[in-house]
């Protein structure tokens, strides 16, 4: 029943509820790019990328290599408006080398997020990063 409430309270009010080690709950706000639409930042990315000489086709490139999604899903998601915590939860596979994304983004080191969603999505900005700073899409893709 608690693991229900907290689902229901999570979805209902947009709060995260943990459960401390002492029975304890302590009650979290959901951070605000979490309910962000993709669909809000997608252009975004397109924007620094193409600034910087790089392709929308190169964009896409990056975010299906890191979420496993085909492009046609990743435009239907697009469409649907889907939030950044939607489109990481049903991300039909995670890229295992993703793991191998280091450095810095907004002045934090992304191999040092804790928080899973968090890291995915500053993976994600460490790769558009990339891209627009001229890096060749083999050692984006860590190949």
């Amino acid at each position: 029943m608690c693991v229900l409430l907290v689902h229901s309270l999570t979805t209902t009010l947009g709060i995260f509820l943990t459960l401390n080690s002492d029975g304890s709950i302590e009650r979290m706000t959901k951070h605000r790019i979490y309910t962000m639409s993709f669909a809000r930042v997608y252009p975004l990315y397109i924007a620094k990328a193409e600034k910087k000489g790089r392709t929308q086709a190169e964009v896409d490139t990056i975010i299906r290599w890191l979420t496993g999604y085909s492009q046609k899903a990743l435009l239907s998601l697009l469409e649907k408006q889907t939030d950044f915590e939607t489109f990481f939860a049903k991300a039909p596979k995670l890229n295992p080398s993703r793991t191998l994304i280091t450095g810095v983004v907004c002045g934090i080191r992304v191999e040092d997020i804790k928080e899973t969603l968090m890291q995915e999505i500053r993976y994600l900005d460490k790769l558009i990063d990339e891209l627009a700073k001229g890096k060749a899409m083999e050692k984006i893709l860590r190949k």
